[in-house]
């Protein structure tokens, strides 16, 4: 039987200590010094042009770190965007669209869902999606300040739809996609390349959409060439699926103990050897947010809660481990704000056997 995360009492959104609440900046300033791992906590920006912003991803470049998402009205509305924001000296630069559907599509198309990836030695790539689930890519030589045009990814190719590619130990980047098309139900594949990025070919999917409706995978690498993928479903919790060759070949895919209440999660394997995922502990809503570390993929132990304010939207993290050891999320806040919180990891509990 897998070990389901059980959220603890620390949080990084409201605090409860002795009975007293503190209130959110108190809490966030509290938090940051106290909550077990929490190096920094803050918001990628403060206002914006746009009001309301979801589905935010973050890499690391040589320049520093970069994020993006997309923001406009409202989800669907064809003046959203990819909104961009990098890390220079500390502090995060004011937001700037670099995509948009106008620069495709006549009449423009919304905008859905970026995903970050650095190349080893090579440009900084932008995946992202427009309102007719077309997809795009552009690339940045420097650390994404500028853009390239975008090019259309050849028909039946999605890109990363949600968390970001992985290199694999055979010098291959693996990106996990997966699509919606109407009557095959939500399917998972993935898209291989060994040309770093300019073309691709596709693996899968590995369900049949109906049994298990799966999106959004993330990638998790074990010794050996074994990946695990875990990710989202229609069935109320977190799935998973297992290759034993790098990707090459995927077994069934079955259901874990860890709930999903149909909201996107992300997953990260630390250099240390385990395993951290980002989900919401609920099988309905999208709050708390939670954070869970791994000794081997399969057993489970909660070491902290992000956010747990109830009937509210805390969705779509997005979670790297950066060149100095560090562990970075963003997500969604309320689909106001872009949160950004940097854990280290050597600080958190460890893994359950």
């Amino acid at each position: 039987m897998k070990k389901t995360i059980l959220p603890q009492v620390f949080t990084l959104g409201t605090i409860l200590l002795s009975g007293w609440t503190l209130p959110l900046d108190a809490a966030e300033n509290f938090a940051s010094r106290e909550a077990p791992g929490v190096v920094t906590s803050e918001f990628l920006f403060e206002s914006a042009p746009f009001p309301s912003c979801h589905a935010s991803t973050i890499a690391e470049t040589r320049d520093g770190l970069v994020a993006a998402w997309f923001g406009g009205t409202k989800e669907g509305h064809p003046d959203v965007g990819i909104w961009l924001s990098r890390q220079v000296d500390g502090r995060w630069t004011a937001p700037v669209e670099v995509a948009n559907g106008a620069e495709t599509e006549s009449p423009r198309a919304n905008c859905l869902n970026p995903v970050l990836f650095q190349v080893p030695n090579g440009p900084l790539l932008l995946f992202y999606k427009t309102g007719k689930w077309w997809a795009y890519m552009k690339r940045s030589t420097d650390g994404g300040v500028t853009w390239s045009k975008p090019e259309r990814l050849a028909n039946g190719f999605f890109g990363p739809v949600k968390n970001k590619p992985v290199l694999l130990s055979d010098g291959s980047i693996l990106s996990p996609s997966s699509s919606e098309l109407p009557g095959a139900g939500w399917r998972v594949h993935f898209e291989r390349s060994t040309d770093h990025g300019r073309n691709w070919e596709s693996i899968g999917p590995v369900n049949d959409g109906r049994t298990i409706a799966a999106i959004q995978p993330s990638i998790l690498i074990h010794p050996g060439g074994k990946l695990q993928v875990l990710g989202r479903t229609r069935q109320g919790r977190i799935f998973e699926c297992w290759s034993p060759d790098n990707g090459k070949t995927w077994g069934e895919m079955t259901l874990t103990d860890l709930p999903n209440p149909n909201s996107g999660t992300d997953a990260v394997t630390l250099r240390d050897g385990r395993f951290l995922l980002v989900y919401n502990h609920t099988d309905k809503g999208r709050s708390p947010l939670n954070v869970g570390v791994s000794s081997d993929g399969r057993h489970w132990q909660s070491v902290l809660v992000l956010e747990d304010e109830p009937h509210q939207e805390f969705s779509y993290p997005s979670v790297i481990q950066t060149s100095d050891g560090l562990v970075h999320i963003t997500y969604t806040w309320k689909r106001l704000r872009i949160k950004h919180v940097v854990l280290d990891p050597a600080q958190l509990a460890p893994a359950a056997m």
